[in-house]
């Protein structure tokens, strides 16, 4: 499989997911400046939409949007336990939680790293702490060291990629303790250490 990502974008998820799944893939680059691959190839031939993750199968097939390649992956590799069984109800469980973060705390930071408005800055910093602070109180409640409990899922891998932008866009997540302490447990996984090293973004 080919992984097709941008370096801290929200491709860094499945980029995780996938060495926790410990499956086979390539990394391939795409600039969210030039929306060109490292090989001059113009990114739209990959996905018209233009933006990662892109996941491409080994039977050339292409899957879009970070909470599909998500479920997709952890459906590969099922002993990985990165997401429960289907018909569950605590797989809806994990579907509330990626819905969650998709469009609720992703979307909220895209004023902040393209120009805007000063008040739509503001209005976006404003949302985005109020879900964070509901996401703390999630994380407060005993025996939920995780979004899902004790066990690390996708959903996981997506709202550490999430966070993880706060420090480029001058949030302190220390406001919130819980979620602070969250990102400090999943930052020192193996996968995750190693998908941030990939991606150069350990300093």
């Amino acid at each position: 499989m080919k992984l097709y990502y941008s370096n801290g974008a929200c491709s860094l998820a499945p980029h995780i997911a996938l060495r926790e799944a410990e499956l086979p893939f390539e990394l391939v680059r795409a600039s969210t400046k030039t929306h060109k691959l490292d090989d001059g190839t113009d990114f739209h031939t990959i996905n018209p939409k233009g933006y990662v993750p892109v996941l491409e199968l080994d039977d050339g097939e292409r899957l879009t949007e970070a909470g599909v390649i998500l479920q997709y992956i952890a459906d590969l590799a099922p002993a990985a336990k990165l997401a429960p069984p289907f018909g569950t109800l605590e797989r809806y469980r994990l579907m509330e939680w990626l819905n969650f973060i998709t469009s609720e705390l992703h979307k909220s930071f895209a004023p902040l790293f393209y120009p805007s408005h000063e008040e739509t800055q503001a209005a976006a910093r404003a949302s985005i702490a109020r879900r964070l602070a509901w996401v703390d109180e999630q994380l407060a409640q005993p025996g939920h060291e995780l979004l899902m409990g004790t066990h690390f899922t996708v959903a996981d891998a997506y709202l550490f990629t999430v966070v993880n932008w706060t420090q480029w866009v001058k949030i302190d997540v220390q406001q919130w303790p819980h979620i602070a302490a969250y990102m400090d447990r999943v930052r020192e996984r193996p996968a995750v250490q190693a998908a941030l090293k990939a991606e150069r973004l350990l300093r």
